[in-house]
């Protein structure tokens, strides 16, 4: 993409009511733009960041054996007076009525939804274990959205709910998708820690929160640091192997770890204290079983093999692609801007022309341009005639894996010069070696799915 034919709005200063790092960064680097208070516009940069979240989140339900569908955002009332959640949920679920006064609702999520279309087809055990996903918008109404799209009314969410004929099933079933956290988490560039947290209006008895530290983080969270170094499950994990699975889950769960609201002092006084670690935590990702909570009082039920009517057991999973965006700005920053890991970048690198019309420039960079491109590389070229200061800022703030500087004196030398963003190491090279420098880093990705 040629940055001179390309939408990327960029702010010199960061609007006041930005309060945290992530927030200030995705302004200033034409990511968003807010609509309302709450409510955001994804601009293209940012809407570049958050489909490669999201192809990452699908790949990785998908090897697990999910399956996806998609649900509406606006839903009817009457299946949350089944479940008995319409009056219990709160003022943050928006309320609305149709033309033919309806009671509708935009959807905070989908339990309801999800139990009645299974209810509708699925009749036999046979058909189980099953575990369905869509990644839709939501809206709650939150009483003070803050920190941008961290705490936002309006938000992209991967929802995936599992049913199975009983409890050791669903656990299971738990299992896949916990392991399957921990993968997706690596493959965005995080250290995702699943801690042991409250159900809330989900409902259930078995939850974990998936938290990176963070000093912006939202909550206080406590943990062994052993954490830090245990190795997550490799593209090879077999999700069909129950008992490999569960002994990874009780690997992930035996050291302490636990938000604030389940911290538990007796047990946090039993690490020994070189391992404690205290910090600030944010959210990325929450899973649940709730056993019954839904297929009971809106009959759910499949034959089992006793020939008699089941209530199935689910349990709901939840990953917040608009979320993760700003949670991983908060893990991956700098004084200068954004430092993306190459997984989930906007573009994989940026070509900087520092002499546009120059003929022996502007051919090097071309020539860049095409092979990069031709390789697999999502390129960013700025070929625009602003100053180098300017260039290399810009550069810097939308924070790119890799830079390549093209200028005159270099090109009269048969040089370039690359920099990497995360270390800001820089070398100077042919444009050849920098090319080859370029594919042997594997920053080039492998097409989706």
């Amino acid at each position: 993409m040629r940055l001179s034919r390309y939408f990327l709005p960029l702010l010199k200063e960061a609007p006041r009511e930005a309060e945290i790092v992530s927030h200030r960064l995705m302004l200033r680097a034409g990511m968003i733009r807010q609509q309302s208070a709450g409510i955001y516009a994804w601009l293209p940069l940012g809407l570049r960041v958050l489909r490669k979240i999201e192809t990452i989140v699908r790949q990785e339900q998908d090897r697990s054996g999910a399956i996806e569908l998609l649900m509406p955002t606006i839903q009817s009332a009457d299946l949350w007076m089944e479940s008995g959640r319409y009056n219990d949920y709160g003022k943050e679920m928006l309320r609305i009525q149709d033309r033919a006064e309806r009671a509708m609702l935009f959807g905070p999520t989908n339990e309801e939804m999800i139990t009645e279309i299974f209810r509708a087809y699925v009749k036999s055990y046979k058909d189980l274990p099953l575990n369905l996903y869509h990644i839709q918008w939501k809206f709650r109404d939150e009483l003070r959205p803050r920190f941008g799209v961290m705490r936002s009314r309006e938000f992209l969410m991967k929802d995936a709910y599992s049913f199975d004929l009983d409890e050791a099933g669903a656990r299971q079933s738990y299992h896949r998708m916990f392991v399957a956290y921990l993968r997706t988490f690596a493959r965005l560039g995080l250290q995702a820690i699943p801690m042991r947290a409250d159900t809330g209006p989900i409902g259930g008895d078995l939850s974990h929160e998936f938290i990176i530290l963070a000093d912006t983080g939202e909550s206080q969270v406590f943990c062994d640091r052993a954490y830090l170094d245990m190795r997550v499950p490799g593209a090879d994990v077999d999700f069909g192997d129950g008992a490999a699975l569960a002994r990874i889950v009780e690997a992930w769960t035996t050291p302490y770890a636990a938000t604030d609201e389940m911290h538990d002092e007796a047990a946090w006084a039993d690490v020994v204290p070189p391992a404690r670690l205290s910090a600030r935590g944010i959210e990325v990702g929450h899973i649940f079983y709730f056993g019954t909570k839904y297929s009971a009082p809106m009959k759910a039920h499949v034959t089992g093999p006793d020939g008699r009517d089941h209530a199935v057991h689910m349990g709901s999973y939840g990953i917040g692609p608009t979320r993760l965006v700003a949670a991983i700005i908060e893990a991956f920053h700098d004084e200068n801007g954004i430092k993306w890991p190459r997984s989930v970048a906007p573009f994989d690198l940026g070509i900087i022309n520092m002499k546009p019309g120059e003929a022996a420039v502007d051919a090097v960079c071309e020539d860049l341009y095409a092979r990069l491109g031709t390789a697999g590389f999502d390129v960013l070229y700025d070929d625009g005639d602003e100053r180098a200061g300017a260039k290399f800022a810009a550069m810097d703030l939308i924070g790119l894996p890799w830079q390549v500087i093209v200028g005159p004196r270099g090109v009269a030398e048969g040089r370039v010069e690359i920099k990497n963003r995360a270390d800001g190491s820089r070398q100077t090279l042919t444009p050849d070696e920098a090319f080859n420098r370029l594919l042997a880093d594997g920053t080039a990705r492998e097409p989706a799915g």
